[in-house]
């Protein structure tokens, strides 16, 4: 998460004394002491981002990515990807026909870092707390089919669901709900700070300065029970204000590893000429970036004007000019890779088309150009945004179709007023919460969806989420997951403009760098370990 430093009340009961940084810096490879991770996130708390590590709160890939080490879940995705499996349960499984009720059974003997007990009340306390919470910034819409939560004993949980839902056991892997100790975390107000602790395979030691989070130091928890390996004991994560300045920090030696968010020119840099002792490593990933529409703003309220747009957009030429190699074209909010996935918009509109967002205008009596401001986050996603909306906006204008203007804003700012319904057309990314189509439609397309839009489909929301949930065999869904590709299509309230591909760098001698980063954006630092790298 990337916002702007803000006073904070009662700063001092947050911040955790200095740490000594770990990690060589001699620059001769992997060297000795702790595994140092180069990001580009930004975590701050503050009086609009209070607990940024907060389990009923965060709800991104960056802070997500601190919890993944440190607050464990029922449920974990793999290694290699796919269905997931028991992480802080020894087993889980739906206990009727119906898939309204799902069981899972804790690992014997399971402790918080602290040593203190981990039992089936803890699970219910951290997930009902997240309910009873209700941010309006956090994943608590990722429970919408959760009716209660009952145990049985000390170690069964027994979730009743609302209506069936196959995918509940991916949402269990999330950080949604992830199981945190009665004794720090009260069951109706957020943790304010950075402090968090869990059971998780790490424990963590923050340094903060001006409210913001400088370096993470995760630790071997000694008390982890799980399914996780650990192949060091001490990986230090540390934060930069930009790709250039961590780059620099990888090729001096000062840092070991790097993901998010390497630009797109050092992707290219990197592979055409790596610095020495340095390696690119490129990896799946499903994130993708898309043109959301407030449905209710004046200027988009006719879906002639959205449609024209998915018409006269030019993907391939945004891609060519900005992202190169790091980026392909996306017809739907389903990435090309996950099943179930449809090419809607390609099927609908083709390729840029001036000629056919053109009649649409005509047919709707719609005057051109239309005026559109198109708004973006310029520290959240990388230092290609700018570039990206820019190519937009000359590409929209050249038409004659549209006289469009864009308008950047920081991360802290931005967020709430795209809540608000303050822009009628905006910028955003995703990072699934987990690999199943479901997670690319449900979230854009439900009541209390992630984007707060005013868009309501009664036949997607009333059948064909309900519908596809259903299927335990997911392919059984496909053509539900179809059907709302294809209206999304058509009433576009979101326009996907590409997917991205993910690249790890790393010095020689650090080994596991490509199982560090799941499909999904999950950083996995137990991957991390030293050796001789192949």
């Amino acid at each position: 998460m990337n916002r702007k430093t803000m006073v904070l009340t009662a700063a001092a009961g947050l911040l955790t004394p200095a740490l000594t940084a770990c990690g060589s810096t001699s620059g001769t490879g992997a060297g000795t002491g702790a595994i140092v991770v180069g990001t580009t996130d930004r975590f701050e708390a503050a009086d609009t981002v209070p607990a940024p590590f907060d389990p009923a709160y965060a709800y991104d890939a960056g802070t997500w990515n601190v919890l993944r080490q440190t607050v464990q879940t029922l449920m974990h995705t793999p290694r290699g990807g796919g269905q997931p499996v028991p992480e802080a349960a020894s087993d889980c499984r739906f206990t009727d026909a119906g898939n309204e009720s799902y069981r899972c059974t804790l690992r014997p003997g399971m402790k918080f870092a602290n040593g203190d007990p981990l039992t089936a009340k803890d699970v219910k306390f951290s997930i009902e707390r997240v309910l009873a919470i209700k941010d309006e910034n956090g994943p608590v819409s990722l429970l919408s089919t959760l009716d209660t939560v009952e145990t049985k004993g000390a170690d069964t949980v027994v979730f009743h669901l609302k209506t069936p839902d196959a995918t509940f056991p991916y949402k269990l892997s999330t950080p949604a709900t992830g199981i945190v100790n009665q004794k720090m975390y009260d069951g109706k107000k957020l943790r304010e700070g950075f402090a968090v602790d869990g059971s998780g395979p790490y424990t963590m030691k923050a340094e903060v300065k001006d409210n913001h989070l400088v370096r993470a130091v995760f630790t071997k928890n000694p008390n982890y029970k799980g399914d996780i390996k650990l192949q060091n004991d001490k990986v230090e994560l540390r934060t930069f204000t930009d790709s250039a300045a961590m780059g620099k920090a990888l090729t001096d030696g000062s840092v070991h590893m790097v993901s998010r968010t390497l630009s797109p020119a050092q992707i290219q840099d990197f592979a055409a000429k790596p610095p020495k002792g340095v390696k690119l490593v490129p990896m799946p990933g499903l994130e993708i970036r898309y043109l959301a529409f407030n449905t209710e703003a004046p200027v988009v309220k006719d879906k002639a004007v959205r449609q024209a747009l998915a018409a006269a957009v030019d993907r391939n030429a945004v891609i060519s000019k900005v992202y190169g190699k790091s980026a392909q074209p996306l017809y739907s909010l389903v990435p090309t890779t996950v099943n179930g996935h449809v090419n809607s918009f390609f099927n609908k509109y083709g390729e840029a088309n001036t000629a056919k967002a053109a009649a649409i205008l005509k047919e709707a009596g719609i005057k051109t150009p239309v005026k559109l401001t198109l708004n973006y986050t310029n520290d959240h996603y990388g230092d290609g945004t700018a570039g990206e909306f820019a190519a937009l906006k000359a590409q929209l204008n050249s038409t004659q179709l549209f006289d469009v203007t864009v308008q950047g804003s920081d991360w802290a700012a931005f967020r709430p007023a795209q809540k608000k319904g303050d822009f009628a057309a905006y910028g955003l990314g995703w990072f699934p919460d987990y690999s199943d189509a479901d997670n690319f439609l449900a979230p854009f397309l439900e009541q209390d969806n992630f984007l707060g839009t005013p868009y309501a489909n009664s036949t997607v929301r009333s059948k064909l989420i309900p519908e596809s949930r259903r299927a335990v065999d997911r392919s059984v869904a496909a053509p539900a997951i179809a059907e709302m590709q294809d209206i999304v299509a058509d009433d576009v309230p979101v326009l996907p403009l590409w997917q991205g591909k993910q690249y790890v760098a790393a010095r020689d001698g650090i080994t596991g760098v490509e199982w560090s980063v799941n499909s999904i954006s999950d950083l996995q630092l137990w991957e991390l370990g030293r050796g001789v790298s192949g």
